[in-house]
């Protein structure tokens, strides 16, 4: 049935869409068959903001540095990247000089002490003096420590942290998943877990409301809107707490600081030495700052802190000076990265990250003036979006925050809408960018606080939902005309303006003076439209209407109105629909619709279909 044979049988009784366009946007411009590069018009924008080029040098950095940008051996732009922040691009120079070494030494787990063990392990220290200096500290002040990525440094701030009741574990709405999860680790502790809003952590914070051990968390970055938060947290708990004269240099004040920089530090410099307390902990990503290598985060630990950690639970190899194996009885090395790093560390990546600091240093100079650069990126960017707007005036863009004086970041998130203002489901616009080459994200984004605040979902609502079957990341992106998720585009220190321009005239290309069509509506979704006006501006959905349906309730649709605009099959699977002509009989089957999936397509030897989320393209294969 799935046979070549069968295949091309079938799709000859179709008429050939060859010759004509792919859509009424002519769609067959976007793409070039052969090498399915980006060939996007400009957008239709002047701006008076310029980008900064690194004086010049930043379209020849980017055709020698990031080739994976262009089509082999041209300048032709091959995929717009606008992913930085779920993670950045490595550079090719960093990448040989990983390969040149990996072929001319030998590098071996430094607890031998071998000729090579030993050049590997002097190799690692010297990386951690280059990786201080590149956050603006020094081995006197922070030492640093090696975990598989940010979240693992993030769970082990949280077990060091001696939290005690009647202490507070609290974090910031802006927090990262990592973050919150540490109120799992803070529960075990005995401790209140208090999740506040960041202009109310001065409150939080008082002597007044204090008793017990407690940790702060919080981004340095938001990684949903970008918004950016003060490094001198730390700072002000100390003066808070000193003033009082019931700390002294030799006591931690009750409440410890972890701030985690995995978003902030890829386009900014930390800078802690030029803080006058830095926090306890600070939590960094290296794939995020330089494209590689993954698997690898980072643990900054304030030395003033070592004396004060909790006992670790679990010990691992390289870890203890001697242990008794019939007794609970075991000795830790006295050097804090041996003590914390459980187990033979990832030791190829972190050499590599030597080659990763000076292939950065090579193209960009230093994190400084890379952050200059990326923020004259994000100014354009914002913009740019914001001039994008529908003949009638009503903007096409959408976006959560960057409209005030608070700092932000290169995170930009986003919805769109049409002509008459409504929300256009992100999931489609997604698909949509893949198969035009432009990378970026879409979804909740690992933030569930920010995104309940920009999105206007309180918790009860997302419990009911969950309840009714709808999670993040799947392709339920509207619900009642409001979007659960939105779009996110973020830029790093090689992002340029002609990616910028290329995105605005893809959605200029598709999304202006776009009116939705009316759709057929879910059960689910019927049940909620029968939701007040009042909804869209209150922020919360009554919880009548959003309780999930019970065996009890009628299922006989009785009370149900549904419209059928389309009747729409695919005979190919993941390939394009094909649309049943109005008036046209068609036969409904023990299957289903008629030919609807009746075929897929099949690689040689593979025991699985070939899907559209994996070959994109297979949208435009018409039957």
């Amino acid at each position: 049935m799935h046979s070549s044979r069968l295949l091309t049988k079938f799709l000859s009784r179709f008429p050939s869409k060859s010759s004509q366009n792919l859509s009424k946007s002519s769609d067959a411009d976007l793409y070039d068959q052969n090498s399915y590069a980006v060939a996007i018009p400009e957008k239709q924008h002047q701006s008076v903001l310029s980008v900064d080029d690194y004086d010049g040098r930043l379209d020849a950095v980017r055709l020698s540095e990031y080739p994976q940008l262009f089509e082999t051996g041209t300048s032709q732009l091959k995929t717009v990247f606008l992913d930085h922040t779920g993670s950045t691009l490595y550079a090719a120079s960093h990448i040989k000089a990983v390969a040149d070494e990996l072929l001319t030494h030998i590098p071996a787990n430094p607890h031998s002490q071998h000729v090579a063990s030993q050049w590997t392990h002097l190799k690692i220290e010297q990386i951690r003096d280059r990786l201080l200096q590149f956050f603006g500290t020094t081995a006197e002040r922070y030492a640093v420590v090696f975990t598989a990525n940010a979240t693992a440094a993030i769970r082990l701030a949280g077990e060091l942290t001696p939290m005690e009741k009647p202490g507070v574990f609290c974090y910031t709405r802006e927090s990262h998943t990592s973050v919150v999860g540490v109120r799992n680790l803070a529960a075990e502790c005995g401790v209140t877990i208090c999740p506040t809003d960041f202009d109310d952590i001065d409150t939080v914070i008082l002597p007044t409301n204090t008793s017990g051990t407690s940790l702060l968390a919080y981004p340095a970055q938001c990684n949903f809107s970008g918004q950016r938060f003060p490094m001198n947290m730390a700072s002000k708990i100390d003066h808070l707490y000193r003033q009082s004269g019931d700390y002294d240099e030799d006591n931690h004040v009750p409440w410890w600081v972890l701030i985690d920089a995995a978003g902030y530090a890829s386009s900014s410099p930390l800078k802690l030495d030029a803080l006058d307390v830095g926090p306890d902990f600070v939590a960094a990503s290296m794939y995020k700052i330089f494209g590689a290598p993954t698997g690898l985060g980072v643990l900054l630990v304030k030395r003033s802190s070592i004396p004060h950690f909790k006992p670790k639970r679990f010990f691992g190899g390289g870890t203890v000076a001697n242990l008794s194996f019939d007794r609970r009885w075991q000795e830790f090395r006295h050097d804090i990265e041996s003590r914390l790093e459980d187990g033979t560390i990832n030791y190829q990546s972190i050499l590599s990250l030597s080659h990763a600091l000076d292939a950065y240093m090579r193209n960009f100079s230093s994190i400084d003036r890379a952050s200059r650069h990326i923020q004259s990126v994000t100014d354009y960017a914002i913009e740019t979006l914001r001039s994008l707007s529908h003949s009638n005036g009503n903007r096409i863009c959408h976006i959560y925050g960057h409209d005030d004086g608070t700092k932000w970041g290169p995170v930009v998130a986003f919805n769109l809408k049409d002509t008459q203002g409504k929300f256009i489901g992100y999931y489609e616009v997604e698909k949509l960018a893949v198969m035009a080459g432009i990378a970026l994200r879409s979804g909740r984004f690992c933030n569930p606080g920010s995104s309940q605040k920009w999105l206007q979902f309180t918790t009860p609502d997302l419990m009911r939902l969950s309840a009714m079957g709808y999670a993040c990341g799947d392709e339920h992106d509207l619900i009642q005309g409001r979007p659960v998720g939105a779009l996110r585009i973020s830029f790093g220190a090689m992002t340029c303006k002609l990616e910028i321009d290329k995105f605005a005239g893809f959605l200029m290309r598709h999304y202006q003076n776009f009116t939705q069509p009316v759709s057929c509506m879910t059960e689910k979704e019927h049940k909620m439209s029968k939701m007040p006006k009042s909804y869209s501006s209150s922020g919360s959905i009554p919880q009548e209407l959003l309780s999930p349906m019970t065996a009890k309730e009628p299922r006989d649709g009785s009370d149900l109105h549904i419209e059928i605009e389309h009747v729409v099959i695919y005979p190919v699977k993941s390939c394009h629909g094909w649309v049943v002509p109005r008036g046209m009989a068609w036969e409904l089957t023990y299957f289903g619709l008629k030919f609807d999936r009746a075929f897929m397509i099949m690689r040689h030897n593979s025991k699985a279909p070939m899907q559209q989320k994996r070959y994109p393209r297979m949208t435009l294969i018409r039957p």
